[in-house]
This record gives C-alpha cells, sequence and structure tokens, in this order.
C-alpha cells in the first residue's frame, strides 16, 4: 500500500534523492534527443537541423500539454497519499488518466490538421518547413501515448516511486538511442527515421510506468462513470491552470524561434542545439521541479508547513549551486560542443555566447520552476498559471523584441535572460507567501476549533476558508481574473474530498 514517506526525514535528502533519479531519467530522453541532432548532423544538411528546430517548437507545445495533465495527477494523488486516503488517489488516478487521453487525442487531432500553418507562424520556410512537417505528421499522432506516460510517471513520483519512474524513462532512452541509427543511416529515413525511434521510445516508457503503477502500486480502481463526472471539478481545477502555465513556456520559446528565424537558418540551427543543450545540461532542475511536488503536496496533506517552507528553501539552494556548476562546465566547453555538433558560422556564434554569458540565467527559470510546484501542490494552480502566462507574453515578447531590435541575435538572448529574472524572483516571492498564508490560517482554525480532534477537518475547511479569503500579490488584470475565479477552483478541488468524508463534518 501506498505511504507518505516526505512527511518524516531529512528534507534535503528527499529532495536529492527524488531529483537525482528522476535526472537520470529525463536526461536519458533528453540525451536521446541531442543524439538525434548529433546523427542528423552528420548527414551534413543545415537544413535538417533547423528543421528539428522548428519541429521540436511544436512538439513542445504539445508534451507540455501532457506535462500540465501529470501535474494535476501528481498534484491530486500526492495530496491524497499524504492524507492517507488511498481509495481516493486511486479513484482520482484512474479518472485522470481518462482525461489525459480525451485531451491528447483531440490536441494531436488538431494540431495535425495544422501543421504547415504551425511551422510558418514561427518562421520555417522552403525545404526546412517540408523537413520539419515530416517528421511532425510522424511523431504527433503519438502524444495520448506520451501524455499518459507522464502522468504515470508522476504517479510513480507521487508515492514516492522515483526509481521505477527513471527506470521507464531510461527504458525509453534506451530503445531511441538504439533505434536512432538504425532508422536514420541503415534504413536511410533521415528525418522521419528519427522520427519513428522516438514514437517506439514513448511507447516503451508507457509500458514499463504502466505495469508499476497497475501491478506493482495497485494505484487503479474499477472505473465509474458517476465518479469520473464528480471528478472532472477537482481534476480540471489543477489541470486547466497547469495545461495553461506550461503550454505558456512553449509558447514564450516559439516567440525566440520566430525572432530568430528571421537572421537566418544558420541561428535556427545553433539554437536547435542549445534547445537541447538546456534540459540535458539542467536536466537536475527539471527534475527539481517534479521532484519538489510531491514532497510539497505530501507535507501540505499532513499539515506540516515548516517542512513544506524548508523544502522549497532547499530547493532553492540546491538549485543555485547547480547552475553555478553546470554553466562553468558549459563555458569551459564551449568549443568542444560546437566542434561535435559540426556547427558553423552562425550556428556556432549563437551556441558560443550562449555558453558564455547565459547559461548562468538559467537559475532564475529553476526558482520559477520550484515556485510552479509549490503553487500546484498548495492548491494555488492559478498563480503558476499567471506567471507563466507573464512570462511567455511580458517576460518575453517586449524583451526580446527589443533586444533583437538594439542587439541582434545576441540581444535576443539578452532579452530572455533578463524576463526570466523578473519572473523568477516574483515567483519564489509569492511562493513563500503563499505558504506563510497557508499556515497562518491554519493556526487561526485550530484556535478557533480548540477541542476540535480531527486534523483532517480542520484542514478541508480551512482550503476553502483560504481560498475565499487570500488576495492575488499580483496587480495585473491578469491576476484580477484569476482571483475572480480562484473561490470556485479551489471549491472545487475539495469537492471530493467533502463527498468521501461526509462523516467527518461537524
Amino acid at each position: 500500500m501506498a505511504a507518505a514517506k516526505f512527511v518524516e526525514g531529512p528534507i534535503l535528502k528527499h529532495i536529492l534523492v527524488m531529483s537525482s533519479t528522476a535526472a537520470v531519467g529525463i536526461s536519458a530522453l533528453f540525451i536521446v534527443d541531442l543524439l538525434d541532432m548529433f546523427f542528423l548532423s552528420l548527414l551534413g544538411e543545415l537544413e535538417l537541423a533547423a528543421a528539428v528546430g522548428y519541429a521540436g517548437t511544436i512538439s513542445f507545445f504539445t508534451t507540455a500539454i501532457g506535462i500540465g495533465l501529470s501535474i494535476s495527477l501528481g498534484a491530486l494523488v500526492s495530496r491524497s497519499i499524504g492524507a492517507k486516503k488511498v481509495d481516493q488517489a486511486k479513484r482520482l488516478l484512474v479518472n485522470s488518466a481518462v482525461v489525459t487521453v480525451i485531451i491528447s487525442l483531440l490536441v494531436a487531432f488538431i494540431v495535425m490538421l495544422f501543421i504547415p500553418e504551425l511551422l510558418a507562424l514561427i518562421g520555417a520556410k522552403g525545404r526546412t518547413a517540408e523537413l520539419a512537417a515530416s517528421y511532425l505528421y510522424i511523431l504527433v499522432p503519438s502524444l495520448p501515448v506520451i501524455c499518459l506516460a507522464m502522468s504515470f510517471g508522476a504517479a510513480l513520483r507521487a508515492v514516492g516511486d522515483a526509481k521505477l519512474s527513471m527506470i521507464s524513462t531510461l527504458v525509453g532512452g534506451g530503445v531511441n538511442a538504439v533505434l536512432d541509427p538504425i532508422f536514420i543511416f541503415a534504413l536511410a529515413m533521415n528525418i522521419e527515421g528519427a522520427a519513428i525511434a522516438s514514437v517506439l521510445a514513448r511507447l516503451a516508457v508507457l509500458l514499463v510506468a504502466g505495469k508499476g503503477v497497475i501491478i506493482k502500486h495497485q494505484l487503479v480502481s474499477r472505473f465509474s462513470r458517476h465518479d469520473f463526472i464528480a471528478d472532472l471539478k477537482p481534476i480540471f481545477s489543477i489541470a486547466g491552470p497547469a495545461m495553461l502555465t506550461n503550454v505558456a513556456t512553449p509558447i514564450g520559446n516559439g516567440v525566440i524561434t520566430h525572432t530568430i528565424a528571421d537572421f537566418g537558418d544558420g541561428y535556427v540551427a545553433g539554437w536547435a542545439v542549445i534547445g537541447r543543450l538546456i534540459p540535458v545540461s539542467f536536466g537536475m532542475i527539471f527534475a527539481l521541479s517534479g521532484a519538489i511536488g510531491p514532497i510539497v503536496g505530501q507535507n501540505y496533506g499532513a499539515l506540516s508547513f515548516m517542512r513544506v517552507k524548508e523544502a522549497l528553501t532547499k530547493a532553492l539552494q540546491f538549485c543555485v549551486v547547480y547552475v553555478v556548476v553546470v554553466s562553468l562546465v558549459l563555458f569551459l566547453l564551449k568549443q568542444e560542443i560546437i566542434i561535435l555538433f559540426d556547427m558553423k558560422g552562425d550556428a556556432a556564434e549563437i551556441i558560443d555566447f550562449f555558453c558564455r554569458y547565459i547559461a548562468i540565467f538559467f537559475v532564475f527559470s529553476g526558482a520559477l520552476f520550484v515556485a510552479n510546484a509549490s503553487f500546484n501542490n498548495l492548491g494555488k494552480a492559478k498563480y503558476s498559471t499567471v506567471l507563466n502566462l507573464g512570462k511567455a507574453s511580458l517576460g518575453t515578447v517586449p524583451f526580446v523584441y527589443f533586444g533583437a531590435q538594439w542587439g541582434g541575435i545576441q540581444g535576443v538572448l539578452i532579452g530572455q535572460a533578463l524576463g526570466s529574472i523578473v519572473f523568477g524572483i516574483v515567483g519564489i516571492w509569492m511562493a513563500y507567501r503563499l505558504v506563510d498564508k497557508v499556515h497562518a490560517a491554519h493556526d487561526a482554525k485550530l484556535q478557533q476549533h480548540g477541542d476540535v480532534t480531527e486534523v483532517e477537518e480542520i484542514n478541508t475547511q480551512e482550503e476553502a476558508d483560504f481560498c475565499v479569503t487570500s488576495q492575488n500579490p499580483l496587480s495585473s488584470s491578469c491576476a484580477q481574473m484569476a482571483q475572480l475565479t480562484e473561490e470556485q477552483d479551489c471549491d472545487a478541488s475539495i469537492e471530493l474530498i467533502r463527498v468521501n468524508d461526509k462523516s467527518r463534518f461537524k
């Protein structure tokens, strides 16, 4: 039976174990993605590298929706496990998985209809656009597979089985690494071969993660249409904002890609290498955002607010140290990276500039990752939505536009970095402020119910009261719109608990 393993023991140890194991799996897939770029660069066509860059931007958008759905599943399951409501966790997992399949099928169908238009929107032209389209026509139909695989991985992390989640992605990475050279070179399928290998790798991840969820942890229950309908509100109260939050990032990336495209395919090819170098180099930070979620969720469910704040602090400290070290490594190896991928001219220039001056600023992106994970697991997914949408718009468009006007291609990267600084700082400030508010609301409720012995009752009512009275620290119109719907979303997020625990209310 699943247990709440993060409510005791050293917080830093939990963060390191969860992040490192998850990073191995995440990095395995990203390394294979980097190998795709390496193998294709051996073919000697600059258009192939640029095509992968354009296709990656569209693929990033589609998988971001799956990431948002997996965040919802992980947050709901980890909170239920932390509150020792295993049956509720099982039901939420099944119903969240069904929602994931339905939405991913719909998104894949829509994207397939408009692949040429989407590529043109981000600046792809001519043969480069044709190559990117051929890649996407193979990869996009497998979106439901990878979305469900990510959701199962989130479920495994939610119950503390980061090792199996890691193994599932390692298997997928291994499958891709083996099949890539076979399809690309032996069968002479070029970019289409890389896409087919990626599809088969996605299937492998789903099989391993699904086996862990269904057989090892037995985290599934019988599907009930009545329960499914009842669970839609709490699922979408997190999934809706989380999808918007995660889609915002690839939209911002699309803006950057379009801006870089104005300078030529050479820079796009270099940007494609950077886009694959970042997740490999900073895989631990990407993993940190997924690792901190279950830790925050379980301790929130157990009402251990001091441990929630400690988790944020330790995660930030780890983020800073890791990014500084990796940025130094990138600086020292910049020429080797350029030579390895046979990048020349414009492509080499943009890679060199990134490794010299821009990589260090990823610490602020990592800070925002941590903040978003805390929002999603503290019942305030709207906060992460506002921040990520703000970063993708106000934190990207004007910075990148004026950066390009004043500093050329280097100004584009500088502008992106400046936007991440602003929103990273704001996100962390909001995260700490939210924990303090939740803690204060809980203490006030304890004083009001001095003789109440059912702590879970206080926690449930506290969530509702806090959602009604909280004030959003942002003053933008987006934040105001979020606050208008905040009460409805928070009521939805606790409806399931009320249904199952009516007997606990006095």
